[in-house]
């Protein structure tokens, strides 16, 4: 198992079948960086275009079409003292017809992260309550995925099987993400770093920055999923990404059941008894073209009654 250290020099802002940038063996760590969604790179400057650039593809010697590939995030770190966020919450998720009443015109509000705190405080409100936030980090990448199927070169706007712009805000360092692979070498993207953010996304950006990050790749050889699975030490989560948001809740209820099922032994009746009294949902992204919804069932739950993972 070997650990690679790549300095990216090309992005994508749709992710799809590039030409791989590395190729890894499984069990293999890669340590990279991230430019933040407006492709401003560690020092601020401008390098690519926007759109939640991508880094990668990280192609997963091996890996075909029906495997699955693993991806633990080891580290994920803002590496610059200022990230960004709009300020208005998108009309998608308000009241028609609603509209806010500021006193300014900004539609780009700056940020300052403060790392010996490990704190997020907005700039320039210092005659308004918001002007004494103090957030306390929470880093998470917004957008990754691997190469979806039939083709296709999907927007890092969007989200879909492959994964791409859920912006759930528990893809936090320590979390393992299941991807299933559509294409040879699975040709896995990375990007869209967030030092905060809310559920949801409501107004179009977490607190975009950008990212130092390691991260483990590893192939589940033979094993089909259909939809993005994740699990951290508290929870075992599946991941719906569709417009409607009940069509996402479909998705996610459903490859959650699967993966209770094939992961941790339990037979049917059982998953639909837990699935009903005891499953969790988060929302995920509801800006984007795409709606995210997460399915979650905690693990002390599946341990009392003598479920772990296989």
């Amino acid at each position: 198992m070997a650990h690679h250290h790549f300095v990216p020099e090309t992005y994508h802002t749709a992710i799809g079948a590039h030409d791989p940038v590395l190729s890894v063996a499984s069990g293999d760590t890669i340590s990279t960086t991230t430019v933040d969604a407006g492709g401003s790179d560690a020092t601020g400057k401008p390098i690519t275009p926007g759109g939640n650039p991508q880094t990668g593809p990280f192609y997963l010697e091996g890996a075909e079409p029906g495997d699955t590939l693993a991806v633990t995030f080891d580290k994920l770190a803002p590496n610059r003292k200022i990230g960004y966020t709009s300020g208005v919450v998108a009309a998608n998720v308000l009241d028609f017809g609603y509209r806010p009443e500021f006193d300014d015109d900004r539609n780009r509000l700056d940020w300052e992260i403060d790392f010996e705190n490990n704190t997020a405080t907005p700039v320039g409100f210092d005659d308004l309550p918001v002007g004494r936030l103090r957030l306390p980090l929470k880093p998470m990448v917004g957008c990754f995925g691997v190469a979806p199927p039939r083709g296709q070169a999907i927007s890092t706007a969007t989200s879909d099987t492959h994964g791409g712009n859920m912006d759930y805000r528990e893809f936090v360092q320590g979390v393992t993400v299941f991807l299933p692979v559509f294409v040879e070498g699975g040709l896995f993207h990375v990007g869209d770093g967030h030092a905060v953010q809310g559920d949801g996304e409501i107004v179009g950006t977490g607190i975009e920055i950008s990212f130092d990050v390691t991260f483990t790749l590893r192939l589940l050889k033979g094993k089909t999923i259909q939809w993005p699975r994740a699990i951290n030490e508290t929870h075992a989560m599946a991941v719906g990404n569709a417009r409607p948001l009940d069509q996402a809740t479909q998705h996610a209820t459903t490859e959650l059941i699967r993966f209770l099922q094939d992961d941790f032994g339990l037979d049917a009746r059982s998953v639909h008894v837990l699935m009903g009294q005891a499953v969790e949902y988060d929302v995920g992204n509801v800006y984007d073209p795409a709606y995210t919804m997460v399915g979650k069932m905690p693990l002390e739950i599946l341990e009392s009654i003598g479920a772990t993972r296989q």
